[in-house]
């Protein structure tokens, strides 16, 4: 796309094979894009506030990895758009696989009980570590963008696929009751649907780059920080990666274990798995009605 600057600062000149539609270094000779980078703050927050409730709510580790992974593609993706270097670009990408391919094998993980001892297990283990290293080295060889998005579309939709079949077709999905059911698959949905909102404002900032450029110039600073598409994809990718994350969390612990155990509860209009009796120290929330 066109921009209207095309200023070189600190980092350098541009080596990433994607640049945004934000004007580089247009307020400050240190951070490429100001408001794509800051607005990955958000998106790490929240990511760690989920592996905050893992280990404040005492649930198995694959959890708190699983957050954890997410806050890493945020710290990733604020190099990237701070420098809009290669190497960068790679910190925000690869781990994007990596956290959606993890997820996805939690899901399909979903014998009794938390431990990676079944053959099963073992093999899910091997064959998620196997994908990433293909991915990355397939990666470095065809480095075309729309191969990393095609793939990591792919994991998302494989993801949803699984936990459909999970929540309505699976065996252990008889015992859990349709009200929660119910609960867990209208997370699952409100986080799909933040994704998609968050896709088609970055996709306006595609396609409407050049005059909306102009528009962000007459307006100035401070309102044109906050008009960045790519920056709001950023923000409604971090919450429906939160929701994704805890309708998944609450669909397997409740395949996995005893559904009794846990539930979903509401606090500031986000989901929060809790387990049914809190222990010492666990998050109070209020449960939505």
């Amino acid at each position: 796309m066109d921009k209207q600057t095309h200023q070189v600062g600190y980092w350098g000149p541009v080596t990433a094979t994607l640049d945004w539609c934000e004007a580089n270094y247009q307020f400050s000779h240190y951070v490429a894009e100001m408001s794509n980078t800051f607005s990955n703050l958000f998106f790490v927050f929240i990511s760690l506030y989920g592996a905050s409730l893992s280990l404040r709510q005492s649930l198995p580790a694959r959890y708190l990895i699983g957050f954890a992974g997410c806050a890493l593609v945020g710290l990733g993706s604020i190099f990237f758009h701070a420098t809009l270097l290669y190497e960068a670009q790679l910190a925000d990408e690869l781990p994007m696989i990596y956290a959606a391919s993890f997820l996805l094998a939690v899901l399909l993980e979903s014998e009794p009980g938390f431990g990676f001892k079944s053959t099963y297990s073992k093999f899910l283990v091997a064959a998620t570590i196997l994908f990433d290293i293909v991915f990355t080295a397939s990666y470095f060889v065809y480095r075309d963008p729309v191969y990393h998005q095609s793939v990591f579309a792919a994991l998302m939709l494989a993801t949803l696929s699984r936990e459909a079949y999970l929540l309505k077709w699976s065996e252990a999905s008889r015992t859990i009751p349709d009200k929660k059911k119910a609960t867990i698959v209208e997370v699952l949905r409100t986080g799909f649907l933040f994704f998609l909102f968050g896709f088609f404002i970055w996709n306006l900032d595609n396609i409407f780059c050049n005059s909306w450029t102009r528009i962000k110039q007459a307006v100035g600073w401070p309102t044109a920080f906050f008009m960045e598409g790519h920056a709001w994809w950023h923000v409604f990718t971090g919450l429906g990666t939160f929701y994704l994350n805890q309708g998944a969390t609450c669909a397997t612990l409740s395949v996995k274990g005893d559904h009794h155990k846990y539930r979903i509860d509401y606090y500031y209009g986000l989901p929060l798995v809790m387990r049914t009796t809190s222990k010492p120290g666990a998050v109070k929330v209020k449960v939505k009605e």
